[in-house]
């Protein structure tokens, strides 16, 4: 497999299907290829294969799932996000991050902000009255944070690597 990986973190049932609806309803059905997901990490070798499965492992066996935040929605010009607070996926990511040192590219090593995007690559207008109508009535709650998960990225739809559940 040539692919590059792309890791991520995985919602309890609930708040994944929270998010996919909200992504079903306003970003673009063609450019939605992929489900609402956290990622850690966008671009990891595909040489390091089995050292992401058993970095992701180490991580999540016996550990209880990191408590998590959903925070205020935020716009990214031509669209919409959700930041997403949680100290415990940060020192996770943190760790991971050290373990992959030389093979992160650029947007890796740059700061993590954790968030799911829900609507990308729609007029600047689209996504502001969305951005108003997500913070009416905003009120922050926790998110159920199950595991990790690796993904070939072929440039569409992400082929299943791995999945690491916490406990």
């Amino acid at each position: 497999m040539t692919a590059p990986i792309v890791v991520t973190a995985l919602f309890g049932a609930g708040d994944q299907a929270w998010f996919e609806a909200l992504r079903r309803a306003h970003y673009p059905p063609a450019r939605n290829q992929v489900s609402a997901h956290l990622t850690l990490f966008h671009h990891l070798p595909p040489s390091i294969e089995a050292e992401v499965r058993q970095r992701l492992a180490a991580e999540t066996r016996h550990v209880a799932p990191p408590a998590a935040t959903l925070r205020e929605p935020y716009s990214l010009g031509r669209g919409v996000a959700w930041r997403i607070e949680s100290e415990g996926l940060a020192a996770i990511r943190a760790r991971l991050a050290e373990g992959f040192t030389g093979l992160l590219v650029p947007q890796d090593m740059a700061g993590w902000r954790p968030h799911v995007t829900i609507q990308n690559k729609v007029e600047a207008a689209e996504a502001r009255a969305l951005l108003a109508a997500m913070r009416a009535g905003f009120r922050a709650r926790p998110l159920t944070i199950t595991g990790l998960a690796a993904w070939w990225y072929r440039g569409g739809p992400w082929a299943p690597l791995s999945r690491h559940m916490f406990g």
